[in-house]
């Protein structure tokens, strides 16, 4: 489970909505407690990777008073100290709905700042707008699904023994799976995704990974800890030489999270939106 120190979150409690600019509600959680239960060095990091926010509700008010919309594509890079909690993110976002900004660059301009002081990184935060279809397509994630292995579920808890790896053949392929479930470590609802393996190594058994991915159904813990023991379990137990893992999370509150990490040296992310998002 991660160690994250939740003393300061507002998840789980019963908050008023702000109709000022409210910065000090953005909640930075430290990467560090999860990391070192993993065994990670943060200075050195067996991966890179982002993690992609996407915010439904984004509103404020132009110079005139009349309200503005979009939606945000949020990128926190993995390397930075922290995570920003989502309940106080979307809290922060509610506290610009009656804000006025000169321009939206204006608008983009402070909540880049803001979410970059919290992260302790640089964010990047564009504007996606209601009438851009081609930003707002729906796409599936690339390779094979497994969703159709055949697997026997007695008990669900996370177990990285599930994973097994062939050492005598050698393959390149990319893999996914529907059936992510893991739970919000502070109020127990239910987290859904999408996650995809992209891998050069020995031969995953996929049955088995579908098995270990289905072992998350009732493990606590914050989406981007999920995706980085995933991709801790399968870098140790299987052997690749190069592996990506990416999920894609269903949104809560008009956010979604979708972190990605790779050790493939210049890996890039395409932040595309899957049906359930």
């Amino acid at each position: 489970m991660s160690q994250f120190s939740y003393d300061k979150t507002l998840l789980g409690h019963d908050t008023d909505y702000p109709r000022r600019y409210a910065p000090e509600l953005l909640c930075p959680l430290s990467r560090h407690d999860g990391r070192t239960a993993l065994g990670l060095d943060a200075q050195a990091l067996p991966f890179q990777g982002v993690d992609i926010w996407t915010h439904y509700e984004v509103s404020w008010l132009d110079a005139l008073g009349k309200p503005q919309v979009a939606v945000a594509e949020i990128q926190v890079p993995a390397d930075s100290p922290c995570l920003i909690e989502s309940k106080s993110m979307k809290l922060y976002f509610n506290s610009l709905n009656f804000e006025r900004f000169p321009t939206s660059a204006d608008f983009l301009d402070t909540v880049t700042a803001d979410l970059s002081a919290t992260a302790g990184a640089a964010v990047r935060v564009r504007l996606l707008w209601p009438d851009d279809q081609a930003a707002h397509v729906v796409r599936t994630l690339p390779g094979r699904c497994i969703d159709a292995e055949i697997i026997q579920c007695d008990a669900f808890v996370l177990d990285a023994s599930l994973l097994r790896a062939d050492a005598g053949r050698v393959v390149e392929e990319t893999l996914h799976t529907h059936l992510l479930r893991s739970l919000c470590p502070v109020t127990q609802q239910p987290d859904w995704g999408s996650v995809m393996l992209r891998y050069r190594g020995p031969a995953i058994d996929h049955a088995q990974l579908l098995a270990y991915v289905v072992s998350y159904r009732d493990h606590p813990d914050f989406h981007e800890q999920c995706v980085e023991r995933m991709f801790m379990d399968i870098l140790r137990r299987c052997a690749p030489l190069e592996l990506t893992v990416y999920a894609r999370y269903t949104r809560r509150g008009g956010l979604d999270i979708n972190p990605f990490r790779s050790n493939v040296p210049g890996a890039t992310v395409d932040a595309l939106r899957l049906f359930r998002q």
